[in-house]
């Protein structure tokens, strides 16, 4: 007597059900896979072109404040000069002067200030530091580290 022969034909229609939906699910997943995966190639691509032509743009802005020396950028960068050169090549003076202009605007903002951290604010509000508060007495052991 074989295993299947104790299984009714009902249970054997259920587990061929059981299947044929696993299959369908996996073959489900596998297609969303491919699109997900596919987007997120597109998604690269697009940021790769741009970082690259943000590459190029840099290099020629700094070509040009640096009085186009080549030899000295290359150096100063760390690039072979020949790279350096073929970057910035496609770059027009025009593009590369208005990444200068960005560069200026940028160095010209006052910086943000960050908030006290919150040690610091707890200060303020408890007011001034007595004689007889034990921060007046001792020095905090994180702040000998600063000294």
């Amino acid at each position: 007597m074989t295993a299947a022969a104790g299984v009714s034909a009902a249970e054997l229609r259920r587990r061929v059900r059981e299947i044929e939906a696993l299959q369908a699910k996996t073959r489900e997943m596998a297609a969303k896979n491919v699109l997900t995966t596919r987007e997120a190639a597109a998604k690269a691509a697009v940021a790769k072109e741009e970082a690259d032509v943000a590459a190029r743009e840099a290099a020629a802005a700094a070509l040009r404040l640096f009085g186009n020396d080549v030899e000295l950028v290359a150096e100063l960068l760390g690039v072979p000069a020949e790279e350096l050169e073929r970057e910035a090549k496609p770059v027009t003076a025009a593009r590369a002067k208005e990444v200068i202009e960005s560069l200026r605007a940028r160095a010209g903002r006052p910086r943000s200030r960050r908030s006290q951290p919150a040690r610091a604010a707890e200060t303020q509000e408890s007011g001034p530091v007595t004689a007889a508060s034990p921060s007046a007495v001792a020095p905090d052991a994180s702040r000998a580290d600063a000294v």
